[in-house]
């Protein structure tokens, strides 16, 4: 297994390159702010071929650059049709103006070719099985992707802004509910096995142990207490 992330633009979104191996098939999470050229990098270093283009969300951070990567490649672009509208209207996901300088730089409206995900739905991409799961709270189309263990590696969880390091994706944009965060986190998150390792959307990576026993947003939820906590979130 390949996976190859690096942190992209002004908000540090990481975007990551999943294959099977070197010099195969790949599919792209999240190409976010001026993401395009280390995409292209990627691709190169390791030989790579992408067949589409999953998004965890639909924030400007995550999908500034979805256009431009799947042009290049004549690749789809799978998102949750409740967050697709972010693609061509940005400000109105964020509630507030990105700025003119900023949005001079993006490349705003759908690519050709748009695929919408739905909740429990497995992707067979480039030799691999994503499994997606829709978890609303950052918005209303948030979804995490999963990996399951294989011999070489422990499952693993693409989780967007919905876990963390040590904290949440934050809830105050237009769709974001602190009620459907938790739940999402109580459904999706706490289920899985603490071997989990989590690639999140910014940040170093952690995993479903540690976070359970230190974020405290998670061990909330895992007491059945509630947003009681008074913690830094993340996310743009």
């Amino acid at each position: 297994m390949l996976i190859a992330g690096f942190p992209a633009g002004a908000w540090g979104t990481n975007c990551f390159l999943v294959a099977p191996a070197a010099g195969e098939e790949c599919v792209i999470i999240d190409p976010g702010h001026q993401a395009a050229q280390g995409v292209e990098e990627t691709l190169k270093k390791h030989r790579l071929k992408p067949v589409a283009v999953v998004l965890t969300h639909g924030h400007i951070d995550h999908v500034a650059s979805v256009v431009p990567v799947c042009g290049a490649h004549d690749v789809p672009a799978w998102i949750h049709p409740e967050d697709r509208f972010m693609m061509s209207d940005p400000e109105k996901a964020l509630g507030r103006t990105i700025g003119m300088q900023l949005m001079g730089e993006l490349t705003v409206g759908e690519p050709d070719d748009v695929k919408e995900l739905a909740d429990g739905a497995k992707l067979e991409l480039a030799g691999l099985e994503l499994t997606v799961s829709h978890a609303p709270g950052h918005t209303k189309g948030s979804v995490t992707f999963g990996l399951p263990e294989t011999a070489d590696i422990p499952p693993i969880l693409f989780s967007g802004d919905l876990l963390f390091a040590g904290s949440i994706g934050r809830t105050d944009f237009p769709g974001g509910s602190m009620d459907e965060m938790l739940e999402s986190l109580a459904r999706v998150v706490l289920p899985l096995d603490d071997s989990t390792v989590v690639l999140p959307g910014h940040n170093e990576q952690t995993t479903i142990g540690r976070e359970r026993a230190t974020n405290p947003y998670l061990r909330q939820v895992a007491a059945g207490l509630g947003a009681h906590v008074d913690a830094p979130r993340r996310g743009m």
